[in-house]
């Protein structure tokens, strides 16, 4: 399929520098522009990125929410472990415990499904800005505008799946409330488990070593990607037969050095760059302190309620890393936010940017009251950012309360018109929505539940009936929601809850089920929690795209527009930094340090196998050249987020040389500045990967489908 290039708008994207690395998440067809022979890259931009013909962006993936790379013709994807965590938790049980034990198939017929896993990978993208903000006008409330390019962006996405059969249609906003991108991706729901090494290899160091530098982790696994025997998409089945991707992605068993040359392509989540000093404040004194308080207290609930049964932390597992991944993120976010003093320095950029505003009398007509508006905004949200977070917290927190919400809400929307219904109910994602919720649910566990809610009303009502709807204190009034209802509940039923998405909101009033009854009684106030949302929504939108305008006037260059879940490239180099005075950190850890590290408890468990191997010394072939050790991890100086896990590390040769997995804790402020000096990248060396898989887990077949002698 033919990938249009975008040249109007990527001219707006590009902002060069002649520094070694750059800030910058780059769209890909931008590459052409940014003189990487000069750097090491030894490939030409066509053979990165061609929109007519193969290249190597077509062995990229993405998959869930990280990045995955082909490493064979037959669809074998790598990936971090932490990726894959979710499918090794879904098939494990106390019995036959994959998470902690490795799982190592040793045919494709062992390989197991991945339930709730999709690949996807870019096909084609054009820009589609005009025709969603022709959509709006001027005379629209802020409500309205927001609703109108949301239906927009609905109605553009369908039609393209309906003329691309089979095909996935998604609208990125790329600069808020600027310009819009219409992306096409193959979709591939059939995915399995190949190959995920013992979590005291994929997540060695734990939460301990989260974040931080130097790292010893093997954070790798290996999926597939299946599909119908005809080639088409399909969900899971036997018959399936491997996905044969336009390229893949070639295994360099040399990996890579200190001051080698590196760029990543991939999936980056969400950064905050172009956003004002006010957004800043509100993240630094509102959400990120509330997000690590809540994630601490629920982390420490889920710890002791699974303590003495393996079956229960099982189920908590996922969960329970996903939390504490966040947790350690903001903590280091707030640490760099205030350490830097990015509010204040923002500030003192933005008070440059009025004083060129009122510099003008036409500009000071059109923008001299910018500034001040975003500032009222979230000066707004903190206002009541407490009960919001907790109320919207509730749902999440108490699983009972989550899957019921999900489903009354459904039973709502879908009684409207396709176009009409909020996304995750439309019947392109209706399917998806509900596999996912009862996903979710598989892991309940009843008493942590209850813990759960007992803590979220406590909580609900520390923010203050005073700020709550009438809906809310009855909730909050309401004791019948307690361990006798949970036991009446009848959401221990995969059959019943499925049969409960198929019916209609008066059907789902009817039931007598505790659950569903708490939700409805709140649900006046979740809606009325959404279409303030969408108004907040609307007033930034139209307020950040002129914004945009006047700084690109101010500052006469273009700008990267943030990290969005799109496919961007970042290049660096292999590189050590100086996270403070007289402390310098070298780019490279060994096997040696995982076995200094290893104590023999949590989480700093090595297995056996690797023990023996590392006393015999049978390392040939995956050695470093100086280091005379096996190498772990790597460090390098790109720029990247949440969603580039996964990511492949390749090197000037378009060569797989590791797999990018985080940042150092100093590099957490990423997201809102970015800056070389502190700004580290950390991936898992491609040589441990091979040692693993071939030599300690002895799945040579891997190594020989991926064509590593």
């Amino acid at each position: 399929m033919n990938r249009t290039p975008l040249v109007t708008l990527l001219l707006f994207f590009i902002a060069l520098s002649q520094t070694q690395a750059e800030e910058g998440m780059f769209p890909i067809s931008s590459i052409d522009r940014l003189g990487l022979s000069e750097k090491g890259m030894q490939l030409t931009a066509s053979q990165i990125f061609n929109p007519d013909e193969t290249c190597l962006l077509d062995g990229i993936c993405r998959v869930n929410g990280c990045t995955g790379s082909f490493v064979s013709d037959n669809g074998l994807i790598i990936t971090n472990h932490h990726c894959a965590y979710r499918a090794i938790q879904s098939a494990s049980t106390a019995e036959n415990d994959w998470l902690k034990n490795g799982f190592f198939s040793q045919s494709r017929e062992q390989e197991i499904p991945a339930p709730g896993y999709v690949v996807r990978i870019t096909e084609s993208y054009r820009d589609v800005s005009a025709e969603v903000l022709a959509a709006v006008d001027d005379s629209m409330s802020a409500t309205d505008r927001s609703k109108a390019i949301e239906k927009r962006r609905k109605e553009l996405e369908k039609k393209a799946e309906e003329e691309n059969a089979g095909m996935r249609a998604d609208i990125a906003e790329m600069f808020t409330g600027k310009t819009y991108v219409l992306f096409l991706y193959t979709y591939i729901r059939d995915v399995r488990l190949v190959f995920a090494p013992p979590s005291s290899v994929g997540n060695f160091g734990g939460a301990v070593d989260n974040w931080e530098w130097p790292r010893h982790t093997g954070d790798f696994s290996f999926m597939r990607a299946y599909v119908a025997p005809d080639g088409s998409m399909a969900d899971y089945d036997k018959a399936n037969v491997p996905y044969q991707p336009k390229r893949h992605i070639q295994v360099s068993k040399a990996g890579a050095n200190e001051g080698d040359f590196v760029f990543l392509l991939g999936y980056p989540g969400r950064t905050a760059r172009h956003k004002t000093a006010s957004f800043l404040e509100y993240e630094q004194n509102v959400r990120l302190p509330y997000v690590v308080d809540l994630y601490q207290w629920q982390i420490a609930t889920m710890d002791e309620m699974s303590k003495n049964d393996r079956g229960v932390a099982l189920k908590h597992s996922s969960r329970k890393q996903s939390l504490a991944n966040v947790e350690k993120r903001s903590r280091g976010q707030l640490k760099g936010l205030r350490r830097a003093n990015i509010v204040a320095k923002r500030r003192a950029v933005e008070s440059q940017l009025q004083n060129f505003i009122d510099s003008s009398p036409d500009r000071k007509q059109k923008y001299g009251s910018l500034l001040k508006e975003l500032d009222a905004v979230y000066s707004e949200l903190g206002a009541t950012a407490k009960y919001r977070l907790t109320l919207n917290n509730l749902v999440s927190a108490c699983r009972g309360l989550g899957l019921a919400y999900t489903i009354y809400d459904a039973a709502v929307e879908r009684a409207k018109s396709d176009l009409d219904r909020e996304a995750a109910y439309m019947d392109r994602n209706y399917e998806r929505t509900v596999d996912r919720a009862i996903l979710g649910w598989k892991d309940w566990h009843r008493e942590t539940d209850m813990q759960m809610l007992t803590e979220m009303k406590r909580r609900l009502r520390k923010t203050g009936p005073a700020n709550s709807a009438g809906v809310v204190k009855a909730f909050l009034d309401d004791e019948t929601l307690g361990d006798d209802s949970f036991a009446e509940s009848k959401f221990n039923d995969e059959s019943y809850i499925r049969s409960l998405f198929t019916k209609t909101a008066d059907e789902i009033k009817a039931i007598d089920d505790p659950f569903l009854k708490s939700v409805i009684g709140l649900y006046p106030e979740f809606v009325r929690l959404r279409e303030q949302s969408k108004e907040i929504d609307g007033r930034l939108g139209r307020l950040y795209g002129e914004l945009i305008d006047v700084k690109q006037e101010f500052q006469k260059t273009s700008f990267v527009p943030d990290a969005n879940g799109t496919l961007r490239m970042t290049y660096g180099n292999v590189k050590g930094y100086s996270p403070e005075d007289a402390v310098y950190k070298s780019p490279a850890t060994t096997l040696r340090g995982v076995i200094e590290k290893t104590t023999g408890e949590e989480p700093f468990i090595t297995p056996d196998r690797i023990q023996e191997l590392y006393e015999k010394g049978e390392f040939e072939g995956f050695l470093h050249p100086t280091l005379n050790q096996v190498p772990v991890a790597l460090l390098y100086n790109t720029d990247t987020t949440g969603g580039n896990s996964g990511s492949p590390i390749l090197n000037g040769r378009g060569q797989l040389v590791g797999v990018n997995f985080d940042r150092a804790f100093e590099a957490t402020i990423n997201d809102f500045a970015w800056n070389e000096s502190y700004s580290r990248s950390i991936g898992v060396d491609i040589r441990y990967v091979l040692w693993i898989t071939g030599k300690v887990y002895q799945s040579q077949r891997l190594l020989d489908e991926m064509g590593v002698e």
